[in-house]
């Protein structure tokens, strides 16, 4: 069974999100395993710039991610899917050796030069900006999206 992970930075504080997340990871159940690791946010102070925030994440971030998965950074900057493109994307996986996938949602200032560095695959879910918590439940209901789409569960239309 194919392993999903969404790695983020900070929890989830709006209930409303918080719900939504639920319901897309109790679906998901049915096609793969879908876990979301929460690591701290840094405290942000005037004593220390938004830099040295994104180098200090960039480093958790890179001792969190094990070696050999496939990795894709959560980014205004990446390619654009659009979800039949995505649900391809994992069934492509699923049909091949990849059995494990990390997508990683970077702090409020984003990701450092060693993040983008060691993970150069990027999506990005929208040309528009979004907050991190909502980005987290847009996620998880494109990963459903893909499944049913992979699965042609009537959830997608065209």
């Amino acid at each position: 069974m194919l392993k999903i992970t969404l790695v983020v930075i900070g929890k989830t504080t709006d209930e409303y999100i918080k719900q939504g997340i639920r319901v897309y990871t109790e679906r998901l159940k049915h096609y793969c395993a879908f876990t979301i690791i929460e690591i701290p946010e840094l405290q942000v102070s005037s004593k220390v710039s938004h830099a040295e925030i994104k180098k200090k994440e960039g480093e958790i971030l890179l001792a969190k991610i094990p070696q050999h998965t496939r990795v894709f950074l959560l980014d205004e900057h990446g390619k654009h899917y659009t979800s039949k493109q995505f649900s391809a994307v994992i069934d492509n996986a699923m049909q091949t050796s990849i059995k494990e996938f990390y997508f990683i949602v970077g702090g409020a200032f984003g990701f450092s030069d060693d993040v983008y560095a060691a993970f150069p695959s990027k999506i990005s879910l929208s040309a528009m900006t979004f907050s991190h918590q909502m980005i987290r439940l847009f996620f998880v209901e494109q990963v459903y999206r893909a499944f049913t789409i992979i699965s042609n569960i009537p959830y997608h239309h065209e």
